[in-house]
This record gives C-alpha cells, sequence and structure tokens, in this order.
C-alpha cells in the first residue's frame, strides 16, 4: 500500500506545518525574520519530528529527499538513523538512514548556506509481527537530516493512529536540545526525558540559535502547552550575541511573551550545562582553525568586566531572574546539575561543546525527574 505524503492516515506530529512534504518545526509567518540561511537550515532540520500511523505492517518503506550538512571544508555527516516504535516499544533498526542524500553546505563564520539536491533515497524499517494485527507505529526522523517527506510504503493497510493523550511539553533550547550529539532522534535528551516522564514533545531546540528570538518567544507562546522549558544562555555567549546589560531585559521579555499565552503554565528556565571552554572566557567560540573537530574561544576573561558573558555570570543573572519575577509556576534548574564536574571527568564533550550519546542519556534521565516533580505539582 503506497502513501504519497501528506496523507491524513498519517500524523506527521512535532512539526508546525509542511511545505510540499518538507516538516518545518516554527510557524511560517516567523520566516520573514529569520537572521540568516543558518536559522532557515536548523528550523527545517526535523527534531522531535514523528510520523504516526496505525497498521498490522510488518514492514515499511519511506521515499525521502534528504539533505545532510557539510561545515566547509569538511565532507558531509555521517548518515543518521531513523527510530521506529511499536506500541511505544522501540524496534531496533540496524541500518535505517536514507539510502541517498543532497548537501547542505554551511559556511559557519557567514551563517550562508549552499544546497546541493541529490537523488531521491528510501528509508527501510521492520515492524516485526506476524501481519494480523494492528499495533500503533511511530517513525522519528533523524534530528540533523532535512527531510523531504515523498511516500510511505506497506505491506498492510494504514488507519489513523489514536490520538495523543499525554501532556504535551514545549521545549526550547540550543543545539544540545536539538540533538548534537546524540546516537539517533530517541538518543537526544529532551526525547530521552519526554518517554521517562510520558510527555508529549515539541522540541523547538534550534542549533547555535536559542539567543532570545522575539519570534521563537511567540511560536512558544502560540503552542498549546501542558509544561514548558527554556534552556537558555550558551548560545548567547557563543555568538557572543547579548552583553550584561541587555540579557536580563531580553529574558524578561522572552518570559513575558511566553507568559501572555501562558500565565499559569509550569515554566522551566534551564541555564547552560557545564562547558568548560567558556565558564570563566566569554565567547564568541567558532570552530578551532588548526583542528576543526573542536571548538575555541577568541574571548578573553580579562573583557567580563567589560560586560561580556560566560557561562557562570548568566547562571547567576538567570537564578536572579527568576527569583525576582514572583511567579509560582517559575522554576529554574541550574544546568551543571543535569551535566556538571563530575559528568565532564566521566563523560567528557569530544568537541568542547557537545554531549555523547551516553551524556544525553544520563540529562535526559535527570531532566525526566524534574518532569515527573513538575506533574506531581
Amino acid at each position: 500500500m503506497r502513501l504519497d505524503l501528506p496523507d491524513p492516515r498519517v500524523e506527521i506530529r512535532g512539526a508546525s506545518w509542511l511545505e510540499d512534504g518538507l516538516p518545518h518545526r516554527l510557524p511560517a509567518w516567523t520566516r520573514p525574520q529569520f537572521p540568516d540561511d543558518f536559522m532557515a537550515m536548523v528550523e527545517a532540520q526535523p527534531s522531535g519530528v514523528r510520523l504516526r500511523l496505525r497498521t498490522a505492517a510488518r514492514s515499511v518503506r519511506l521515499d525521502v529527499q534528504v539533505l545532510r550538512v557539510a561545515v566547509d571544508p569538511a565532507p558531509p555527516a555521517e548518515p543518521q538513523p531513523y527510530d521506529v516504535l511499536v506500541d511505544g516499544v522501540v524496534v531496533p533498526q540496524p541500518s535505517a538512514v536514507a539510502s541517498a542524500a543532497g548537501v547542505f553546505l554551511l559556511e559557519p563564520l557567514t551563517g550562508t548556506t549552499a544546497t546541493k539536491p541529490g537523488p531521491a533515497g528510501v528509508v527501510d524499517l521492520a515492524l516485526g509481527g506476524d501481519g494480523t494485527v494492528e499495533r500503533d507505529v511511530e517513525i522519528w526522523l533523524p534530528p540533523g537530516e532535512t527531510t523531504r517527506l515523498v511516500a510511505l510504503t506497506t505491506d498492510a493497510p494504514v488507519s489513523a493512529p489514536v490520538p495523543v493523550r499525554e501532556p504535551r511539553w514545549v521545549h526550547h533550547g540550543s543545539s544540545i536540545s536539538h540533538g548534537a550529539g546524540a546516537a539517533s532522534a530517541l538518543g537526544a535528551w529532551p526525547m530521552v526525558a519526554a518517554r521517562a516522564a510520558g510527555l508529549d514533545l515539541v522540541n523547538l531546540g534550534f542549533s547555535g540559535n536559542a539567543v532570545l528570538d522575539p519570534f521563537v518567544a511567540r511560536a512558544v507562546r502560540d503552542q498549546p502547552a501542558d509544561v514548558i522549558t527554556l534552556k537558555l544562555g550558551i548560545n548567547v555567549v557563543n555568538h557572543d550575541a547579548i552583553h550584561l546589560r541587555a540579557f536580563a531585559p531580553a529574558v524578561h521579555g522572552f518570559l513575558d511573551t511566553v507568559r501572555d499565552g501562558h500565565p499559569t503554565t509550569p515554566l522551566v528556565v534551564i541555564s547552560p550545562l557545564l562547558c568548560p571552554l567558556v565558564e570563566t572566557t566569554p565567547g564568541p567560540t567558532s570552530l578551532d582553525p588548526a583542528d576543526p573537530s573542536v571548538f575555541r574561544t577568541t574571548g578573553q576573561p580579562s573583557e567580563v568586566a567589560d560586560g561580556k558573558l560566560t557561562l557562570t555570570v548568566i547562571r547567576s543573572a538567570l537564578r536572579s531572574i527568576v527569583e525576582a519575577r514572583g511567579d509560582s509556576a517559575l522554576t529554574y534548574v541550574d544546568g551543571t546539575t543535569l551535566y556538571g564536574w563530575p559528568d565532564w571527568d566521566d563523560l567528557p564533550m569530544r568537541d568542547q561543546m557537545h554531549p555523547d550519546a551516553d551524556a544525553h542519556r544520563l540529562i535526559g534521565t535527570r531532566f525526566a525527574a524534574v518532569l515527573r516533580a513538575l506533574q506531581r505539582g
């Protein structure tokens, strides 16, 4: 059975809208406000986006058009795998990657991109079963590959999935929230936390782009949500985007906008995880020309006196902002309780900026406890 996508029997969850089969995580009205091509690229990468359907099929084939990122002058990234849940249980997929892809060539210093389309690809997924019993299936798309959905083919009929009943969690953050360093979509820490806490995730983590953009605040404001979390700070340092004088008003403004749509919804502000590179030294950060596999900062510790931000300064500022607001439904979580110095010793960030797959699982497990506590009230 072949279904051209989109099709009403296949729910595409975690996306705001589809553009000719391409899932977008932010509403269409935000596009004119994007600062550069880099933001447009990461917004269209489907972190947290999944296909939901009900079928007795034992196998699924997806036809897709994929773009993989190449950071100039490095070659394209390795293919990212697709994850599958059947009745909520992970079904391992030993080789579930798109068979072909084009390239999104990124020039990191300018934020510009160039697209080199490739041939259409297919993804073959094994669901198990005996082909007679209908089950609920979720197919999670790779978080870092731009994926245009073309068609879905199964060996049994497809019907619409059962409605989602879990509370809805809207999360905004940076590249780690997006999934950088995770093994797959379900391995990214927000997905780990959502599954452990029994929540329906909307992931608005954008690599390199959690910089208090007003259009993101409005997008969060307009989302239905039972809990909202905002992981703020690291990209502000990475871009050297805001200095101390402007940081607190910008955070307050972001929170004010979210509260316009969700005046009493549980809201969590999460400060940055440990990142020794910029704990006490400001940004901006970039890939190291001497070794493009790691990041460096060109800031100097002495510049903190002039108002430049470090993670230490940001954590203190965020804690003070949350305390000053007097909002009983607003909580502050120190990111170093999710990943701190002991974790760096055991699970260091190899590129100096992003945790690996094991650290993602650890962070997600720890944050699930925060989410469960919020649900208990």
